[in-house]
């Protein structure tokens, strides 16, 4: 079975530092590059120089809100299922945050804390296909 990790390039992005060290090495294990933002504007920045194949974006985020990069990302010109494949993570329970993520294209939603294995297992099934 081959590694759906090898030679994809995932964009973690979290204002929380150890939420991106904890997230960054157990993505790089997995066998993927890492690259990291730590507010909206960065990871917008980021996603069009480095063009990853997955986002890992928290919900709430300084500068501009995931919600906001989600909207830029994931543009009425893409298609679904065109990469970038965006995993929203979020402390927020709510209902209405996951709909208007849902609406804005997100390809996953994760509400924290989540267990790691979930994260892989949605990874894994996005970067497969």
């Amino acid at each position: 079975m081959t590694n759906v990790f090898e030679g994809k390039m995932v964009l973690i992005v979290d204002d929380d530092r150890d939420m991106v060290t904890a997230l960054s090495t157990l993505i790089r294990d997995a066998g993927a590059t890492i690259q990291t933002a730590y507010d909206g504007n960065a990871a917008i920045q980021m996603a069009t120089e480095h063009d990853p194949d997955l986002i890992v974006l928290d919900a709430m985020l300084p500068k501009r809100s995931g919600f906001l990069v989600l909207e830029k990302l994931k543009s009425p010109k893409r298609k679904k299922g065109e990469k970038p494949f965006v995993i929203m993570i979020t402390g927020n329970s709510g209902k209405r945050h996951q709909t208007w993520a849902e609406s804005l294209g997100v390809d996953g939603y994760l509400n924290k804390p989540f267990r790691m294995e979930r994260l892989l297992e949605s990874m894994e099934k996005l970067l497969a296909n």
